[in-house]
């Protein structure tokens, strides 16, 4: 992403989310988002697939709250493409160093922070050309992050399971060895003397950079371009790769992956992965955050009487539950670390609720008991307390 594009871009609006959204109003929008716009739903749409790729670069800035805060403080400092000094800094004169502000100098060797290389201190020193007019240098150039989805049954994602994913990015062209010259032999580009970048004045004795409108933005320019990449060494790449996906996932989920993303240019850092995971539906458990729930059907004397059931397990022996007597319909009880793993290596808890069964077809013993037990029971009103409760306000 060009230093123009970190600060222009106004990624909430992309996303339809103000500027205060939390964290999950802005995971929530982009779910939304990438099921309408995702290429498998709208093949052959171009607008959709650069629609798709505008919200996935919003989510990667705004779903990570160390990027979001960084684009926030740009923004705020450079607002519409300028900077604005505060008070007392007139005639473009500054009396502090903005790389000490900023966290000193980026480039190759400064820490990657997603999309946009080096943090705020690469971004303000892409900014203000630090490097000086004289420097001529090809810097490295990380990959591009690569989003992806994978759905998951289940017990696939409380156990967590090894999944293939093929993907398709951009990489290094085969054809000229990611060079974009069919010779191998590219030249320094003129106009921006291999920083791929050039100036553009704005005022007040600093200027603002663009990518170089001749290399764009890669600081070489080809001689005999390569046929199969144009000249931009770039081609698109599909590979499968074994992903392993953590034990506990949810639903919705984005796991982000470091490294694993498209290869970077000239010794760069490759981008990282980011897999959104979808969860199936299991015919007997459900689940609530770290805790698995079943419903277990019992009889009518189970319950009234007390006794013990036998509860199954997800991918686990069964466990024996203890009914005490007069257990009513639909109370749940703890079966403690049988539920989804966690982080720290714990377990949730199984929820079981019970359910009492009332059977379709009695035998003629099933029957007489039952008339005996009503007329034994007969006294007995359990509605007396409901028509007693209704009389009040």
């Amino acid at each position: 992403m060009s230093t123009k594009d970190f600060i222009e871009k106004d990624f909430y609006k992309v996303l339809g989310v103000p500027k205060d959204a939390t964290e999950a109003e802005i995971k929530k929008a982009y779910r939304k988002l990438a099921r309408e716009f995702h290429p498998d739903a709208n093949k052959g749409n171009t607008r959709a697939e650069e629609r798709f790729k505008e919200i996935s670069e919003a989510n990667d800035v705004l779903g990570d709250p160390k990027k979001r805060k960084e684009y926030d403080d740009a923004r705020a400092l450079f607002g519409n493409g300028g900077f604005r000094p505060g008070p007392g800094a007139g005639g473009g004169q500054f009396n502090f160093d903005l790389g000490d502000l900023f966290g000193g100098a980026g480039g190759a060797g400064g820490a990657q922070t997603g999309s946009f290389g080096g943090g705020l201190g690469d971004v303000f020193g892409g900014l203000f050309n630090r490097g000086g007019p004289g420097t001529t240098r090809t810097q490295p150039r990380r990959g591009q992050d690569v989003d992806t989805e994978v759905t998951l049954s289940f017990t696939e994602a409380i156990e967590g399971a090894t999944v293939p994913l093929r993907m398709t990015s951009q990489a290094p062209c085969k054809a000229c060895s990611g060079t974009g010259d069919k010779n191998g032999t590219p030249r320094v580009c003129p106009t921006c003397v291999g920083t791929g970048q050039v100036a553009r004045g704005s005022g007040g004795g600093f200027s603002l950079t663009d990518p170089c409108p001749d290399c764009k933005g890669r600081g070489l320019i080809a001689e005999h371009p390569c046929a199969e990449c144009s000249g931009s060494g770039r081609a698109k790449s599909s590979r499968t790769m074994q992903v392993r996906i953590p034990a506990g996932v949810t639903d919705g989920q984005r796991i982000r992956l470091r490294g694993k993303g498209a290869p970077g240019e000239r010794g760069g850092p490759a981008g990282d992965l980011y897999v959104t995971v979808h969860v199936g539906e299991h015919k007997v458990f459900g689940r609530k955050g770290d805790n698995l729930t079943v419903t277990v059907p019992v009889t009518f004397t189970e319950a009234a009487l007390g006794g013990e059931v036998r509860v199954p397990t997800l991918g686990g022996s069964p466990v024996t539950l203890k009914l005490p007597p007069g257990t009513p319909n639909g109370r749940t009880m703890r079966a403690r670390g049988k539920g989804a793993a966690r982080t720290d290596g714990s377990h949730g808890d199984l929820l079981i609720t019970v359910e009492v069964s009332v059977p379709k077809d009695l035998s003629g013993k099933a029957r007489d008991a039952l008339e005996a037990y009503r007329e034994a029971t007969a006294d007995e009103d359990p509605r007396a307390e409901l028509f007693e409760a209704a009389k009040g306000e």
